[in-house]
């Protein structure tokens, strides 16, 4: 991730330092807020007010914690905040794929259908189970980090991770049998 001298460089009053540093952790920062909150422009607006938090609350982050937990827990707080605000949109943009002869159509198209199915679900979930997939699954964060960023127990993180899993595979065999989607 970031390496700590940029991030005390950042603190120390280093534009530039600071400004490297916003940029390394751009796509982390988007990456997470399009997965919580599953619209581009909702996402693209949280990654903008997360940096700019980042950026005025440099000095404010003290080493107790890892500086991706940190950025972390700004990233999910301003998600469920906006999550909160508004019913949550679901995005009917579709990938652009492109065909050559050694793709194999069909294969690709199932991927693509399970993704979709993946996400759909996430989408489901109550928003402290979809935040906790999110950091675990998407973002590879460990427990304690998860933990850490969401301000939860431990054990808290655990039993939202297992009821999230069981309420995701519940949903997929509802979609793998054709079930209602919405």
């Amino acid at each position: 991730m970031v390496a700590p001298e940029l991030v005390r460089s950042a603190q120390a009053g280093d534009r530039d330092a600071l400004i490297t540093l916003l940029r390394e952790i751009e796509s982390h920062v988007y990456r997470t807020a399009y997965y919580i909150l599953n619209n581009e422009q909702d996402a693209l607006d949280a990654s903008q007010e997360a940096l700019l938090r980042i950026y005025t609350k440099i000095n404010s982050y003290e080493e107790k914690a890892l500086f991706k937990t940190w950025v972390q827990r700004i990233v999910t707080n301003i998600c469920i905040d906006k999550f909160r605000k508004a019913k949550p949109t679901v995005s009917i943009d579709e990938h652009d794929m492109t065909f050559t002869a050694e793709h194999n159509v069909e294969q690709e198209m199932l991927i693509g259908y399970l993704a979709k199915d993946i996400r759909e679900a996430i989408e489901k979930l109550p928003e402290h189970h979809r935040s906790v997939v999110v950091l675990r699954y998407l973002q590879d964060f460990s427990y304690h980090e998860i933990a850490e960023s969401l301000n939860l127990p431990l054990n808290t993180v655990k039993s939202y991770l297992f009821r999230a899993r069981q309420q995701l595979q519940s949903l997929l065999q509802e979609y793998q049998k054709g079930g209602v989607r919405g």
